[in-house]
């Protein structure tokens, strides 16, 4: 489970929907627009990244790095820490 502070980034990059490179914890890298957050099948909480309009369901707890694409005032380079 990653923090509250953490999480809150990530509804930034859905809130204005930042292209951004999700680094997981198998070392994929998952690149495209931050949609929205959700709940999978499971129950897990993931963000949900769209890439040529089609949706990948993230889990946060796989996550181990969030990089914005582009300029914003925001955040650049975000690194997850498991709890």
């Amino acid at each position: 489970m990653i923090s509250c502070s953490q999480y809150d980034y990530i509804e930034i990059a859905c809130l204005y929907r930042l292209p951004v490179a999700l680094t997981l914890q198998d070392g994929s890298v998952i690149q495209g627009t931050a949609k929205d957050t959700g709940r999978n099948a499971a129950r897990q909480e993931c963000i949900i990244v769209e890439d040529n309009s089609r949706e990948h369901w993230i889990e946060t707890t796989a996550l181990v790095r969030m990089q914005a694409l582009s300029d914003n005032p925001h955040f650049s380079d975000i690194h997850f820490q498991q709890q």
